[in-house]
């Protein structure tokens, strides 16, 4: 007899980074460990070294990676196998500049921990201040020796593409661009994946060890995509699948649309796993004669087992609904 799974909200697992600050408890209902800068809150994590803990109901208490090996097609449904959960979503709060770095392609396996994968994500600004920035590809022109060069001479922000963003803004950071940001809080969608290579730290020390942190200039320089330039936000298409939304992202690790409603809406889809989280507003759903709530910050798993459900906003809702695409033919060779 298969588990009856229901939609599943997740205890936020909160991540010192010197580049961190105190936003984040704004956005999210559980208190921020004291004092330190906190740049980043695991929202759904399926990783050894931090696995998200079930919030309520009779699966209190169990993480995500055991839910994965005991009900791996009530999660997953008809999407394609996963031995964990495929995607690792964060808020960020960048006070501070972060390193400028570069994540490997699925296929740079001599990059690649075993057993893990590259790493493309993706950026929702929710939050700007008055030194937002976005580093997001190179300029053009750029090649490694004069970016080896800019290293050596503490310019490397002369070889990095730049822009202000603002509120809404969505950025695609395809694995091996270039990248870094700050004065701002994002949400993220990644790839499973924790492989990240520092080209440059900005010859800063960090408070709690009191030393600089380690780079990976050559195995950085050996994953970056050169042809990755000028990359700026990206163009929001009506979505022609899902009512009163707006598609941000469609690539081959995730989907992701924006909706923005006032009324009775359908979330989640037949037969595949949804994440769903709330960037403002709070609303409900009813699965098997029961309520489940999402509110600002919150994020939630529809197993593939629950399917579209109607969600009933209190009032006007911003979500972010995640899906994972099916896997094309030329991605099975």
């Amino acid at each position: 007899m298969e588990q009856q799974l229901y939609p599943l909200k997740f205890e936020p697992i909160y991540q010192y980074r010197l580049w961190g600050g105190r936003r984040l408890e704004h956005l999210l209902s559980k208190p921020l460990p004291k004092d330190d800068p906190i740049g980043e809150a695991w929202l759904l994590s399926d990783r050894k070294d931090h696995a998200s803990i079930v919030e309520e109901g009779s699966l209190k208490g169990s993480t995500i990676t055991e839910l994965m090996e005991k009900y791996p097609k009530e999660i997953m449904g008809t999407s394609r196998h996963f031995d964990r959960f495929p995607l690792l979503l964060k808020f960020l709060d960048c006070k501070e500049v972060l390193s400028v770095q570069v994540h490997p392609s699925d296929d740079q396996k001599q990059y690649i921990p075993e057993g893990d994968t590259g790493k493309t994500e993706a950026w929702v600004v929710l939050e700007t201040d008055l030194d937002s920035l976005i580093y997001a590809g190179l300029t053009k022109g750029t090649n490694e020796a004069n970016l080896r060069q800019s290293i050596k001479d503490k310019k490397v922000a002369e070889r990095l593409h730049s822009f202000v963003p603002k509120k809404g803004d969505a950025v695609f950071i395809q694995s091996g661009t270039v990248h870094t940001l700050k004065g701002a809080v994002v949400f993220e969608v990644q790839e499973n994946s924790d492989v990240t290579f520092r080209l440059y730290d900005w010859d800063r020390t960090d408070v709690k060890t009191g030393k600089p942190r380690d780079l990976q200039v050559d195995k950085a320089i050996a994953c970056i995509d050169f042809d990755q330039i000028e990359i700026g936000p990206v163009s929001p298409s009506k979505s022609q699948d899902v009512k009163n939304a707006k598609t941000l992202f469609d690539d081959k690790h995730f989907k992701l649309w924006r909706i923005e409603s006032e009324s009775e809406m359908a979330v989640g889809f037949k037969n595949k796993p949804t994440i769903l989280v709330s960037i403002d507003g709070q609303g409900s759903m009813n699965y098997n004669h029961k309520e489940y709530t999402l509110e600002k910050g919150e994020v939630m798993l529809l197993p593939a087992q629950v399917g579209q459900l109607d969600f009933h906003p209190d009032r006007k809702i911003t979500l972010l609904q995640i899906a994972i695409p099916q896997l094309e033919s030329s991605d099975k060779a």
